[in-house]
């Protein structure tokens, strides 16, 4: 059975990125969310194997959003996505509860091995 993931970015080109490489590398993508609000509501609704959770985003921060997910389903396996340079927030997004961290740019090969290893 495919492993179900939602992505949250408020960048459209990069959830098309990481939706591209997830396909490839058969997971199914049940869902998109732009920022911390969708995010938390798509997570309740759609009930994803995983997330990939930008850090930066408009209305709710991933951080936040990651900690509101995870009050409410602790169960929750959640990756951060940052740019390079967000290291602090990245610590904290792990305190939080985060599985792991992907650097942007995305490499195909990091992604898959940080998702492969975080829902086994």
């Amino acid at each position: 059975m495919s492993k179900r993931i939602l992505i949250v970015d408020d960048a459209a080109f990069m959830r098309m990125m990481i939706k591209d490489i997830l396909t490839k590398n058969g997971f199914e993508v049940v869902g998109e969310a732009a920022d911390g609000l969708q995010a938390v509501e798509k997570y309740a609704e759609l009930k994803p194997d995983l997330v990939t959770m930008d850090i930066t985003m408009p209305e709710m921060d991933g951080i936040a959003a990651l900690k509101e997910i995870k009050s409410k389903h602790p169960d929750a396996t959640i990756i951060m996505c940052s740019a390079m340079g967000q290291q602090a927030m990245v610590i904290d997004a792990i305190q939080a509860g985060a599985k792991d961290f992907i650097v942007k740019p995305f490499q195909a090969d990091r992604v898959i091995e940080a998702i492969s290893k975080a829902i086994g």
